[in-house]
């Protein structure tokens, strides 16, 4: 299960350059249900998703870089790119993605919670700006097929 709450970010924090990040394509298969291929650096993998935004069934299985680049043959919408800056945050952590390409621009803060009772009791940074947990136009599947 994951569950997760996604914010609009304004601005990049002025540390931003001290924190790790990678750069990662993201491809559709089927946005019903969300099928996903994923590049990171050299790790490929793909996912399903079920329904849901707050929480969701996931599932991910590696693949090979042979069996992604076959894969994306059969890809649906627009490629994602970005790269994503990984952040402490207490006991959580951030997933600042800087969006490229269609979505340049575009910032997003997702923080993952092993239970909703903490998802719903986390209090935000002061630089995150609006949520959009229950936004589906913020949802990478809703990006890559332009909704």
């Amino acid at each position: 299960m994951e569950i997760e709450r996604k914010y609009l970010v304004a601005a990049l924090p002025e540390d931003i350059r001290d924190f790790p990040f990678s750069d990662l394509e993201q491809v559709y298969l089927s946005k019903e249900p969300v099928i996903r291929l994923r590049r990171s650096e050299d790790r490929y993998e793909l996912t399903v998703k079920g329904a849901g935004l707050l929480a969701r069934e996931e599932l991910n299985l590696p693949l090979t870089e042979e069996q992604y680049e076959h894969l994306c043959t059969k890809k649906e919408g627009a490629p994602i790119r970005k790269r994503r800056y990984r952040i402490p945050c207490g006991e959580y952590m951030i997933e600042l993605d800087v969006f490229h390409g269609k979505q340049e621009g575009l910032l997003l803060a997702e923080v993952e919670f092993p239970t909703l009772e903490e998802a719903e009791a986390f209090l935000p940074p002061e630089w995150f700006g609006e949520e959009v947990t229950y936004d589906p136009r913020y949802q990478n599947v809703s990006l890559a097929y332009g909704f």
